[in-house]
């Protein structure tokens, strides 16, 4: 019996030992629909990749400039982002500095998608995540 215990409690720590957190960061900076479905099937397939070996993967996608347009009510990517945020894995980050002078030249507050979170300057966000050894992605 008590081989038993000691070969299930060292089984369940090489499980744990074993498994891996990995980080990704993607840019999304181009208001093109092409490069933002690039981006989410990137994320996704990164996820896939990695829950297939029994491993985690978090994925933060940064959007700066005209590709703020991702995160915006208009967004051509809007449901799956939306389906996405639901899984706590992904944080969808939105520049503020872009969002500030978006709603300036509109006259009015520009509304984004739920689950969207607000960084001060998406560069900056993506500078901060690389020193946290979060693999970087352009696509």
């Amino acid at each position: 019996m008590k081989k038993s215990i000691l070969a299930l409690g060292l089984s369940l720590v090489a499980s744990i030992a074993s498994a891996a957190e990995y980080k990704l960061a993607i840019q999304v900076s181009d208001n093109d629909p092409q490069k933002m479905n690039i981006a989410l099937n990137n994320a996704q397939n990164v996820q896939k990749h990695y829950e297939s070996q029994g491993d985690s993967v978090k994925v933060e996608i940064v959007a700066y400039g005209p590709g703020l347009q991702m995160y915006t009510m208009k967004s051509p990517v809007k449901d799956r982002i939306d389906a996405l945020s639901l899984d706590d894995n992904y944080t969808f980050a939105a520049c503020g500095n872009t969002l500030a002078k978006m709603e300036k030249k509109a006259g009015k507050k520009v509304a984004l998608l739920d689950g969207t979170t607000m960084t001060a300057s998406g560069v900056v966000r993506l500078m901060e995540l690389q020193s946290q050894g979060y693999a970087y992605v352009r696509p």
